[in-house]
């Protein structure tokens, strides 16, 4: 059976997903039709239901759970992982001579439906004009000064500093010093259509294929190492060491409520209007 798999070349994502599409494990029959984009791209793809099984932010999830169901196993959640609101030598002095500096700022963002700018959302209602961009533009944009901030996720956020950027905010302490749940910020869908047996054959799969990651580790596959680009192995691993846990394997009950919270704060923000939000296969 061929199935369309949609993920993004960050370290995380390709260390999930190496052993799966590289056949390092059985695949049970499965073929896999590989598309590697951004998560925005991606977030985008979901909206539209154009991948059997996709990554995407959780942000995305709650707008689209009624056509897509959350694996078990391939999320990114966890504590100290959140996105970093950060800018230049001229912002941060203005947002420490003013804290509403952030109510006029022209701020980059890595998306409109990224977990990140959800949470910038949350923390920042009055936060309203921004500027989307591919992530990995955000830290030169604040560089040429094109940008007054910067919303930044994956391996951005150990490179900023010796670019001579600085910290606004980390929202994922935020998050979770305001709700004390893990930070959710990106899992693995199936769409809803598929066969259960499907389903539930490849959430087992992705759990292989992250052990078989793991027993091979600290070694990194060509596979991680090529999609990385410039990207140091040390950045490389530090970034597969925050992003890939123990939610990676399985969401538990923990995960999954951090989940849940973050639907529960969309909605009485007002930035989503689903009621209620079906997550796994079995909410059908």
């Amino acid at each position: 059976m061929k199935i369309s798999l949609g993920f993004s070349p960050c370290p995380n994502d390709t260390f999930i997903f190496d052993a799966l599409v590289n056949h390092k494990i059985d695949t049970k029959g499965f073929e896999f039709e590989v598309f590697m984009e951004d998560v925005e791209t991606l977030n985008n793809w979901a909206l539209a239901g154009k991948l059997a099984i996709t990554k995407l932010s959780f942000n995305t999830f709650l707008q689209c759970a009624a056509n897509y169901a959350l694996m078990h196993a391939g999320s990114a959640l966890g504590k100290g992982v959140g996105p970093l609101l950060i800018t230049h030598e001229k912002g941060i002095a203005q947002w420490n001579d003013d804290v509403s500096f952030l109510e006029r700022a022209v701020i980059a963002i890595p998306g409109v439906n990224t977990t990140a700018n959800l949470l910038l959302q949350l923390a920042f209602p009055k936060a309203t004009c921004k500027e989307v961009m591919l992530f990995s533009d955000i830290e030169q944009a604040l560089i040429d000064q094109r940008v007054d901030a910067g919303l930044i996720i994956h391996e951005n956020r150990f490179t900023y500093q010796e670019k001579g950027l600085h910290k606004i905010k980390d929202l994922g302490d935020w998050w979770e010093s305001t709700t004390a749940a893990a930070i959710p910020l990106g899992g693995i869908v199936a769409k809803r259509s598929l066969p259960k047996e499907v389903y539930e054959q490849l959430d087992q799969l992705i759990k292989k294929s992250i052990a078989y990651a793991w027993n091979n580790y600290p070694s990194l596959a060509p596979f991680v190492k090529e999609h990385a680009q410039e990207m140091s192995e040390e950045v490389m691993r530090k970034h597969i060491e925050l992003y890939v846990n123990n939610f990676s394997t399985e969401l538990g009950e923990e995960g999954t409520l951090a989940i849940q919270t973050l639907w529960e704060y969309a909605y009485k923000a007002a930035l989503i209007d689903n009621k209620e939000l079906p997550i796994f296969y079995s909410d059908n």
